[in-house]
């Protein structure tokens, strides 16, 4: 099969890469389509994964979006033409659900975020089949979706396909003694940003002003950081940053996705935003591994700090054991539903049953 993956953000990367590799072993010939948003190219270039710019992320707003949609349309509609495509899969999946109309070409929607209402949208309606784990929590076209037993970050984070290696996290800016915080803010400018504010330059300050005392932090921002926070930019290889994250102390920051990483990954997550997510609500609910705070002020997170210090390291060994015992391994689940489509994986009847 001519297989196209459409990328749109840095974590899409990490969330095709070993499904790719697994197609391609399989004598599957794969095309990336990709956008220039954040670190998506570079993390492409550094892993080798030869791609085709659709689109540029625009200066945010729905009439650039929408202008950005359009162009980005017409340009997957003519790779997926000139390359013959079998079958497409994106997360998200706005441009290869459109394609879909227009071609017949199936497209496999994989996707976890409930809050991008617009963008699902314009989107379910259309796809062949949108894919989500089992605690995603908003609509979907009723017979045309596949729950699995996991989460998007399994893909890249399970133990069958990622071994955390504490010498790539040292060449990475991990502390040689003591311990690592890691932060993350956030742009707000995806589609299902807009009307969202994120964290303010005080509430940035203090937690690293805190957070100084008990180690070294680490912080990845999309936006450039400014004045003494600039020391503190983590400046290691994007494809390596999850070996850092293995090793941290804890997580705090405004992206659900990385804190769904550290998660899976055994290592204590605050998820500080004013939307919510099915994936860090279960992560908080079933193993504890998530904090999720809705009212982004400094006592609140100051208060989720020091409860998750207070806790032994054992704690969060214990509920990683527990997590990856209901869950799959998604690299395995994504191939499987590509390569079967329409009929179910053989990996399904092991997700549906935990």
């Amino acid at each position: 099969m001519n297989i196209l993956f459409d990328i749109g953000h840095p974590a899409h990367v990490h969330f095709f890469k070993n499904p790719i590799k697994i197609l391609q072993q399989k004598g599957h010939k794969i095309i990336v389509t990709s956008r220039e948003k954040e670190f998506a190219l570079e993390l492409l270039d550094e892993m080798g994964i030869k791609h085709v710019p659709l689109s540029k992320l625009g200066k945010g707003g729905l009439l650039s979006l929408a202008g950005e949609l359009i162009k980005r349309d017409l340009s997957l509609l003519k790779v997926a033409r000139q390359n013959n495509i079998s079958i497409m899969a994106a997360i998200g999946g706005v441009s290869i659900a459109h394609a879909t109309r227009l071609t017949g070409i199936p497209s496999l929607v994989f996707y976890d975020t409930e809050n991008a209402k617009l963008q699902n949208l314009i989107t379910y309606p259309f796809a062949s089949q949108v894919i989500v784990p089992r605690c995603y929590q908003a609509w979907l076209p009723k017979k045309r979706h596949v729950r699995y037993a996991g989460y998007h970050e399994l893909s890249y984070l399970h133990p069958a396909v990622f071994s955390p290696d504490k010498v790539t996290a040292l060449q990475n800016g991990l502390a040689e003694t003591g311990d690592t915080f890691f932060i993350r803010v956030v742009s707000w400018q995806a589609s299902h940003d807009i009307g969202e504010t994120g964290w303010s330059q005080e509430l940035l300050e203090n937690t690293v002003s805190k957070l100084t005392k008990l180690g070294r932090v680490l912080i990845s921002s999309e936006s450039p950081l400014t004045g003494t926070l600039a020391d503190y930019a983590y400046q290691g290889k994007l494809s390596e940053v999850h070996h850092v994250l293995a090793f941290c102390k804890a997580f705090i920051g405004e992206s659900a996705t990385m804190a769904s990483e550290c998660a899976v990954l055994g290592v204590p997550a605050i998820y500080a935003a004013e939307t919510g997510r099915g994936y860090t609500d279960e992560q908080e609910q079933k193993y504890g591994l998530v904090k999720n705070l809705r009212t982004i002020e400094w006592n609140s997170l100051e208060s989720a700090i020091d409860s998750i210090l207070d806790q032994p390291a054992s704690n969060w060994i214990a509920a990683r054991q527990n997590l990856l015992r209901d869950t799959i391994n998604v690299a395995e689940f994504i191939s499987d539903t590509i390569e079967s489509y329409p009929n179910p994986p053989a990996i399904m009847q092991r997700s549906l049953n935990n």
